[in-house]
């Protein structure tokens, strides 16, 4: 399912720190052993980017430059951490603390909060929702199932942009937020929420953080501690941070600078709860001297997915696809993605049910197999179509896998087993590992032959089959191995959230699908209403919506299917359309119009240190911007643009600001793009506050660029200069 399982399950350390080396391509290689100072790997989907990483770690730490108790690397999910804590454990640098920032964050503060605070740290809080629908009640606010869900995602999202109940009504307007409720409703609810919590001692998951921040804040001997602790630091999707984040992370650093981020901006499906892509775009800005290596080679998939793939963001808009990544396979040519119509949504299922069942049959391995949808509403449908045609399957996103009960159950036995297996009588006629653990779980309820159907029984089952599995592996690679060499395996793997593979098709949600890959994958609902979902409605919802499909297209290794329906229902109206994403990507569409400018192609680009003779990079040197009025060093996109703060007073010109966005409406539908796309609103304030008299004085203004100099270049400095434009005063 992920690189690590499809790959050998238990290979043999590397004997030297060069032999870690050994196996990546050349740029994997200049990310592994660029072992100092900032460094800014950009990663495409399917090329890498964790064995990069891992390997960087591993090759520090074998070649003795790292210690393993210095480094921490952090990521965003229990399970990613859990994957680059077992890769790092079979590349031989054991020790190494990898963690969600979450878990790191909970770490610290539970050592710290004794000494910085004094007291039990509070309990924290695993659900948040049932205190949200108690403020709601203590504020007199009705709130129906779903609209309680989206307030509670309101809170989260408030918490980490640091945005207090006070700041709401103001942040969420100017974020563009759609809320739930009236945004004075949600702020008093946020409010209570906080007031509630406070008084029944407890603290939530956002607070984890918040709390961190303070005490490294205010504490500046914990601080220190923490920094003499941890000297070197990688942050994996490094495209996901929120402001929280970020700010936890600096306070990490110090005002050191031994940081490696990886990350893709065309793989920013999180905005909606804080996360932001500025972080990795700005990284050279806010680090001059830092190292960024491109990874473009696809390790992954054949070149039909990554043709498809590149063309679907190929017609994307905005900051992240203005660096967004061409993908060149490294595999042999499959098969062509394949499109289908079908007239309802029950038929989708049932043929798509089909085809796998075809596929299973000619010898894919049901665990090889993913069927990816827009909305977990969907997934019975499916779950239904597969159980009908034969298929075993498991749902993605539900209970980690040792934390299910039979799984726990297993364990307890094949302990017991091993301890006491001499005086256990099921064991007599078992005569290697393989056997002694189908003998053990076969008293849990495993069985040579699956249950009929679907449903609790089925998934108990594909459970303890994957442990049967593991254990043939395992017995395998590793001949003479004994019950207790196995339990001690599933240990290390428990603790790292390293689970074997459930031999079964995959059914998730998209966004559950992040980090994943299988052989095949049906992309499936890719219609109008769904891809995009409905309400998606600014560009730059719309634009993440892409996003989200191209990251489900670039899990496919070998095979992609992508359907829809035109109703939901057999003999409704049959009134929906594909997806407009696929306009000029599937047979018999012309294509969506002019693509977007990519990020390059794949390379080393090394930053230049004060002090240190070098070659010249190949991009002209960066300084840190600075407000030109009050002079603080700024890193937040849209300040840059200005070359001010936002605070700091604007000596804008009013009439040409006014000027220059009715010239940008008509340019916008002449060319039937967003406005957004000719110039941002930033970019024309920063124009109407410098009124530019030539073209030199109007390139240096970011977000002009020469493309767009040379397309409105002169329509602009006409209207600095007092001229009519034609089309530029015309109303709507």
């Amino acid at each position: 399912m992920t690189a690590a399982t499809h790959s050998t399950l238990f290979p043999q350390a590397p004997d030297s720190a060069d032999a870690v080396l050994e196996g990546l391509d050349p740029e994997q290689r200049a990310v592994a052993t660029s072992l100092r100072g900032p460094v800014c790997v950009l990663a495409g989907a399917g090329t890498g980017k964790t064995r990069a990483i891992t390997h960087r770690i591993a090759y520090g730490v074998r070649a003795g430059i790292l210690q393993p108790s210095s480094v921490l690397a952090v990521t965003f999910t229990n399970r990613a951490a859990g994957e680059m804590r077992g890769r790092l454990r079979q590349l031989g640098a054991a020790g190494v603390q990898a963690r969600t920032f979450h878990s790191a964050a909970l770490r610290q503060l539970q050592y710290f909060w004794p000494k910085a605070i004094g007291g039990p740290l509070p309990r924290l809080l695993d659900r948040k929702i049932q205190l949200v629908a108690d403020a709601a009640a203590a504020c007199r606010i009705r709130l129906d199932r779903g609209e309680l869900r989206d307030a509670t995602a309101e809170i989260e999202w408030s918490k980490v942009t640091q945005t207090v109940p006070a700041d709401y009504v103001l942040a969420a307007a100017k974020a563009g937020r759609e809320t739930p409720r009236d945004p004075a409703e949600i702020a008093q609810l946020y409010a209570a929420y906080e007031e509630l919590k406070r008084g029944r001692g407890v603290i939530d998951f956002e607070d984890v953080l918040l709390l961190t921040v303070a005490v490294l804040q205010d504490r500046h001997d914990v601080a220190e501690q923490v920094r003499a602790q941890y000297q070197h630091f990688v942050v994996d999707e490094y495209q996901d941070v929120s402001p929280l984040q970020q700010r936890l992370l600096e306070l990490w650093l110090g005002d050191r600078d031994d940081l490696c981020v990886v990350g893709d901006a065309s793989q920013t499906i999180y905005s909606f709860t804080g996360a932001t892509p500025d972080h990795l775009l700005d990284f050279r800005t806010r680090h001059p001297g830092a190292t960024v290596v491109k990874l473009v080679r696809d390790h992954r998939s054949t070149p039909q997915v990554v043709h498809l793939a590149n063309g679907l963001l190929a017609q994307a808009r905005g900051r992240a696809a203005d660096h967004r990544l061409e993908l060149v396979s490294q595999r042999p040519a499959g098969p062509e993605p394949a499109f289908t119509e079908y007239g309802d949504e029950p038929s989708e299922a049932e043929g798509t049910a089909r085809r796998i069942r075809e596929l299973v049959d000619a010898g894919v391995p049901p665990a090889e197999i993913a069927v990816l949808f827009r909305t977990n509403s969907q997934s019975e449908t499916y779950e239904q179509a597969l159980a009908d045609a034969g298929v075993p399957y498991q749902l993605r996103g539900a209970e980690r896998f040792f934390d299910r009960p039979e799984v726990r159950k297993a364990g307890v036995a094949l302990r017991g087993a091993a301890r006491f297996g001499g005086n256990d009588s099921l064991l007599d006629d078992a005569v290697d590992l393989p056997s002694q653990v189908r003998a053990v779980l076969s008293g849990e309820g495993w069985t040579p032959e699956p249950p009929a159907g679907s449903g609790a029984v089925r998934e108990r089952w594909e459970s303890l089959a994957a442990l049967v599995h593991l254990a043939r592996d395992f017995a395998a690679a590793r001949p003479g191995a004994t019950l207790g060499d196995l339990v001690a395996e599933l240990d290390e793997r428990a603790g790292a959230q390293h689970a074997p593979t459930v031999q079964g098709v995959t059914l998730a949600s998209l966004h559950s699908a992040k980090g994943l890959e299988w052989d095949v994958v049906f992309l499936v609902g890719v219609a109008e209403g769904m891809m995009p979902i409905t309400y998606a409605k600014t560009d730059e919802q719309i634009e993440e919506e892409r996003r989200l499909l191209y990251v489900g297209v670039t899990r496919a290794r070998r095979i992609l299917h992508l359907s829809w329906a035109l109703a939901r229902s057999p003999g409704g109206r049959a009134g929906r359309r594909p997806s407009r994403f696929l306009k000029g990507l599937r047979p018999g569409t012309a294509t969506a119009g002019e693509h977007a400018p990519g990020g390059g192609a794949g390379g080393v680009e090394r930053g230049h240190r004060t002090g240190t003779p070098a070659e010249a990079p190949r991009r002209r040197q960066r300084t840190p911007a600075r407000c030109r009025v009050c002079g603080r060093s700024l890193t937040d996109a849209g300040e840059m643009k200005l070359m001010r703060c936002e605070d700091c007073p604007s000596d804008m010109d009013e009439g040409v600001y006014e000027r220059l966005r009715a010239w940008r409406r008509i340019q916008a539908e002449r060319s039937g793009q967003p406005a957004f796309c000719v110039f941002t609103d930033k970019t024309l304030m920063a124009i109407a506050e410098s009124v530019p008299d030539d073209a030199r004085d109007l390139a240096r203004i970011p977000g002009v660029g020469a493309r767009k100099l040379h397309r409105y270049g002169a329509d602009v400095l006409s209207i600095c200069a007092g001229h009519e434009v034609a089309g530029a005063d015309e109303e709507d």
